[in-house]
């Protein structure tokens, strides 16, 4: 990679390995026995891969199991990138790529041809997969639940004294279920109208923002743009970006902070 060895490309499948976690109670072990005893087996058998394993054997807040390969350490490592207002973190949510990249590349070489990654925040620039190669900035809203909902699970398990700083360089420190919580607003942003009447969905589109027979319809883009908001792609992708209704249902019950 000549001189870009110490930059990796720093993606969205990065943070993925949030994803993997569960809690377990004892009590909920009793009811599956032959689970229960899959994993003991396997944590004896494996401990190469049991070593990966966090806090298994280590209960936390109300006496559960935490069935991760993240270990708070580990987690902290990758939440200082993700909530990094120059990184992934934004104004409506989690970008797919580090906005770093902006004006840091990912360079390859390859037969003597330059090849990079750059960070896009909206369409593809380019025609790789028929042109539909959105995952170089834009917000997808999956993703972003997903991770809402595993910053709710770490919560679960270490409790309030487990605190990361949020934004990072802001030297404020918040609980997991704090952070998970100003994500949905974060993405609730994205739809909801700002102090000028505004909706960042709607963009530049002067007609969806103001006329009466439009502005109050809300669409359900696949993506959205990564610095200001704006729908994108699909209009109509309720299969996910309906999750919108789940998130309002989790900040119904959580006090905002900030």
């Amino acid at each position: 990679h000549r001189g870009n060895l110490r930059l990796r490309v720093r993606s969205m499948v990065g943070l993925t390995a949030m994803f993997a976690v569960e809690l377990l109670e004892d009590r909920q072990l009793e009811h599956i026995p032959e689970f229960a005893a899959y994993i003991q087996d396997f944590l004896a058998r494996r401990p190469d891969l049991a070593s990966l394993v966090s806090r298994w054997y280590d209960l936390g807040v109300g006496n559960q199991h935490l069935l991760s390969l993240l270990r708070g350490y580990r987690l902290k490592k990758l939440l200082k990138r993700m909530l990094d207002a120059t990184e992934f973190l934004s104004d409506y949510g989690i970008r797919s790529l580090s906005r770093i990249h902006e004006k840091q590349p990912y360079l390859f070489y390859i037969n003597g041809q330059t090849f990079s990654v750059n960070y896009q925040p909206a369409e593809s620039e380019t025609a790789m997969f028929g042109g539909n190669s959105n995952w170089r900035g834009p917000i997808w809203f999956p993703m972003n639940y997903m991770l809402i909902s595993s910053l709710y699970q770490f919560h679960a398990y270490y409790g309030d004294d487990f605190k990361v700083e949020h934004p990072t360089g802001s030297g404020q420190y918040h609980t997991l279920a704090e952070i998970a919580h100003d994500l949905c607003h974060r993405l609730l942003r994205i739809f909801l109208r700002d102090a000028h009447g505004k909706r960042a969905v709607f963009g530049t589109n002067d007609k969806l923002q103001h006329d009466p027979h439009f502005k109050d319809y809300l669409l359900f883009y696949e993506y959205f743009h990564g610095n200001t908001g704006q729908g994108l792609g699909a209009s109509h992708q309720t299969g996910w970006t309906g999750l919108l209704a789940n998130l309002l249902d989790l900040t119904s019950e959580k006090p905002t902070f900030g």
